[in-house]
Parts: structure tokens; C-alpha cells; sequence
């Protein structure tokens, strides 16, 4: 017997509930009424053979089919999306699209400097940025909705995926602070970290060991006043004075620029690197490979590539 052929329309439907995990959100972002939504999505589970969705509370939540189904949907409005951008392009005026995942513990600084290289190619490029969990990031990848990840680690070892780390380098850590903040701790630094209010991320960021071991080797006993899962939140609360936040030293002259803060100590021999995640171990991609090129001397410490 026949397969039915899959109507796309209705996968569109289910793809923007299960983004929205409610019909009625979905119904307002679409613009038609919760029972065409309903009814749609109703005719692609009946075509399909299994449920993709199920209530849970208030929200509705996948099912295990469910979530298979979104991987690949996922897939095809991307490809779709693509296709578009593509068309309308013309020969003269082509854009070149870049998709970059961005591990949130990443400093966006950092980022930010990476992804200028790209932005000075001859060609038009769109940056297309998501910020998520690196684990998430790396599942993207692999099914080439994205075309690098930039994060703080390699991507691990004795797995499936098969993706490549590229170390683009390194940077010292410093601890920064307001000004009055730091006029107050500078001197007799280390020492003067006693009892210093201090702000920290999150113990699941690899940064972080290195800075409780940092101080642990020291004796040195701040008073952590704060811990932040998200590298931009704070940075923030550094900006309002509510205590010394770590950042990469390279970027000291930029944390001044736009957070009013000044160095007041390096942490030495802790050490921050970055890393572009690829499905490919040679790069392809023209505004990847300018990214590569570009890092040695104009971000932070080079060092040599894997």
C-alpha cells in the first residue's frame, strides 16, 4: 500500500506549536484560528500513525515521536528558508549566510570579535546567531543547521559526532571592577581579594574550576556574592558595582569601553580558550575560514591550530 504523501502544510503547523508549546500561541503567530491548528494538526498525526504531541499542564509537550518529527522538520524549513534566501539573490548581489551557534558560556565580546572577520569579506554576509547550551549546539550542528559553533571547550571525545574542534586560542584572566571598586582592591592585590565581593559564573562553566582553584591555592577567601549562568547577565551586574567580575585580559580595553570597568589584577596561569566547532575537519566555508585567519594577534593569545 501507498504511503500518503506528507502535507507540508500541516508539518508547518506542527512545527510552530511545538516552537510555541501552545496551540493558541501558534494560532496568534500564524494568524488563523486555534481550531484550524487543531483540526491540522489532528490530520498529520492521523497521516502519520502516532501521536506528537501531548498535553502536560498548560503547554504541550512532545511525545517521543514527536521529537523525531521536530528534528526533521527542522531540517526542511531551514533548507527552505535557504532556498529562498538563495532565489532571491541574483547573480550580481549574492549574500553569503553564515549560521553560528554561540555556547552561552562564551563571553559575547569574544564573540563579537570572531564574527567581525567574517563581516569584512568582499561578499555580503548575513550572520544568522543562536545561543543555547553547548551540548544543544553540537546536535544542531550535526544535522547542518548550523555552520560553526564558538565556544569555550572542544567538542568531547569517544562519541558519535563527528565534528572537529579547531583551538583558535587563548586568554589570560582579570578580575574587573567599577572604578571605586577598583581604587579599593588594587592595591596589595592578590592579597587585597579577601573578603572582596565578588561575581562568578556558574560551576557547570570550566572557567570557574579554574578560578575556585586559583584562589584555593592562595588562601584567598572572597566573598561570592553572586553566580551567573548567563556570561552577558554578569557582566551587568559588574557594570552596577555590585562586585569584581572575571573577564579575558585581551579584552580589557572593551569591558572599559562598555562597562565603565578596569583591571585590577590578572589571575595568573588561569587561562580562558576558544574554540570553532565544524562538521568539517578542513574549513570550507569562506566566512569561517576568514574568522580562522584572522584571530592571530587581533583577539588574544595565538596559538597554533588543531
Amino acid at each position: 500500500m501507498k504511503s500518503p504523501v506528507l502535507n507540508f502544510r500541516h508539518l508547518h503547523y506542527f512545527w510552530v506549536v511545538a516552537k510555541e508549546g501552545s496551540v493558541t500561541r501558534a494560532a496568534e503567530r500564524l494568524g488563523v484560528a486555534v481550531q484550524t491548528i487543531s483540526m491540522q494538526l489532528a490530520l498529520l498525526e492521523q497521516s502519520i500513525g502516532k501521536a506528537l504531541l501531548a498535553p502536560q499542564g498548560r503547554r504541550l509537550v512532545l511525545t517521543e515521536a514527536g521529537r523525531l518529527a521536530l528534528g526533521y522538520a527542522d531540517q526542511i524549513f531551514l533548507l527552505g528558508e535557504q532556498m529562498q534566501e538563495a532565489l532571491a539573490n541574483t547573480s550580481n548581489d549574492r549574500m553569503l549566510r553564515l549560521s553560528v551557534g554561540i555556547s552561552d558560556s562564551l563571553p559575547k565580546l569574544i564573540a563579537s570579535r570572531l564574527l567581525e572577520a567574517a563581516l569584512r569579506l568582499p561578499e555580503r554576509v548575513k550572520l544568522v546567531c543562536y545561543e543555547d547550551k553547548f551540548e544543544s549546539l553540537l546536535g544542531d550542528l550535526t544535522v547542518h543547521k548550523l555552520d560553526v559553533v564558538l565556544t569555550d571547550r572542544p567538542a568531547p571525545s569517544g562519541t558519535t559526532l563527528r565534528v572537529f574542534s579547531h583551538l583558535l586560542g587563548e586568554s589570560d584572566i582579570a578580575l574587573f571592577g567599577t572604578p571605586e571598586l577598583a581604587q579599593r582592591y588594587r592595591d596589595n592585590f592578590p592579597d587585597s581579594l579577601n573578603g572582596a565581593p565578588l561575581l562568578l559564573p556558574t560551576r557547570n562553566n570550566l572557567i570557574r574550576g579554574r578560578i575556585d582553584h586559583w584562589f584555593e591555592t592562595r588562601s584567598l577567601r572572597p566573598d561570592v556574592v553572586g553566580e551567573f549562568d548567563d556570561n552577558a547577565l554578569l557582566n551587568t551586574f559588574g557594570r552596577s558595582g555590585l562586585g569584581l567580575f572575571p573577564a579575558p585580559s585581551a579584552l580589557a580595553a572593551d569591558v572599559h569601553e562598555q562597562f565603565g570597568a578596569e583591571q585590577i589584577g590578572k589571575l595568573d596561569q588561569v587561562h580562558e580558550q576558544f574554540y570553532a566547532v565544524s562538521n568539517e575537519r578542513k574549513i570550507k566555508h569562506p566566512a569561517i575560514e576568514a574568522i580562522l585567519s584572522a584571530i592571530h594577534g587581533r583577539v588574544f593569545t595565538p596559538t597554533k591550530r588543531k
